[in-house]
């Protein structure tokens, strides 16, 4: 692509920051994506990968202008071995689809970042995302096993595998979260977990941020970790409600959004220790998910 406007689109990313591509490229294939690389390491143009461009670290901005290469068109799951839990795939897919697609095999990919919706697992593996999950089960990094990369003269490596400790350096660790700068990721071996037996969401409502955030503490404390501890102000409360009308309380200081998730048994007990914790922190209101629509 090089029109004006199709230069100006792959310009930007979801930061305050823009830039100008002179060229974007769309691979289908590792090879492809090698060829692109090794030409542009022979001729001195600057490279960036990118995805859907949702982060707000300004990681896909060309400064310099050369080639962004999009990954779009690589966009295949490309096995899910349920005996292994792993699933491998090519960086264009999006987030919640592969989310979706594992959920119907009872298996989940763990990290959920805001923009799941949209945002691609190459540019989760750039950026290292995490999501209201992380707390429980960690970032990006924590559920990549393996990885095929491109390197800055085109050569193609390997990282990792389906095995959760391979020998040697960790390598994968190392390159998630470096933004496509040593690398370019063209394949995931991605961890996956069994889909919880059961969740609880819950809406605490507080008229003080320091009483939301003692509770924050006070659950910790208690050796409880929830799968989702995320707590909004009152800005962040008006933001969200004229953008989506999810009927949070305007007039609240802070609410925590709190989730349980993991064994039926014994999580009516978690719950009500937790909504005892909130009593004690001086919570104005407890909500309790009804449905899964209310939950999301």
């Amino acid at each position: 692509l090089h029109s004006e406007m199709d230069l100006t689109l792959y310009g930007y990313d979801a930061s305050l920051e823009k830039g100008r591509p002179d060229a974007v490229v769309l691979p289908g294939s590792t090879g492809e994506v090698s060829g692109v690389v090794g030409l542009a390491f022979r001729e001195r143009i600057p490279v960036i990968a990118r995805g859907s461009g949702t982060n707000l670290s300004g990681g896909t901005i060309p400064v310099k202008g050369g080639i962004v290469i999009h990954f779009s068109r690589m966009n295949r799951v490309l096995e899910v071995d349920i005996p292994n839990r792993t699933v491998t795939v090519e960086p264009g897919v999006i987030t919640l689809d592969l989310q979706t697609l594992l959920l119907r095999q009872g298996m989940i990919y763990a990290p959920d970042p805001a923009s799941q919706k949209v945002s691609t697992l190459g540019g989760n593996f750039g950026e290292n995302s995490g999501g209201p999950h992380c707390l429980k089960y960690g970032v990006t990094t924590n559920h990549v096993l393996g990885a095929e990369l491109v390197l800055c003269d085109g050569s193609v490596i390997r990282t990792g595998g389906k095995t959760p400790d391979n020998p040697g350096y960790d390598l994968t660790g190392l390159l998630v979260g470096t933004e496509g700068t040593p690398a370019a990721v063209t394949l995931m071996i991605l961890k996956l977990i069994p889909a919880p037996e059961a969740v609880k969401t819950m809406l605490a409502v507080y008229d003080s941020i320091e009483d939301a955030s003692n509770t924050v503490s006070a659950i910790i404390a208690e050796g409880i970790v929830p799968a989702t501890l995320e707590m909004m102000d009152d800005l962040v409360l008006k933001a969200v409600e004229e953008s989506v009308h999810a009927g949070y309380p305007l007039d609240a200081a802070a609410v925590l959004i709190i989730e349980l998730d993991g064994m039926l048994d014994g999580m009516e007990r978690q719950a009500a220790k937790i909504l005892e914790i909130c009593s004690r922190h001086r919570v104005r209101e407890v909500r309790l998910a009804k449905s899964e629509t209310e939950r999301a």
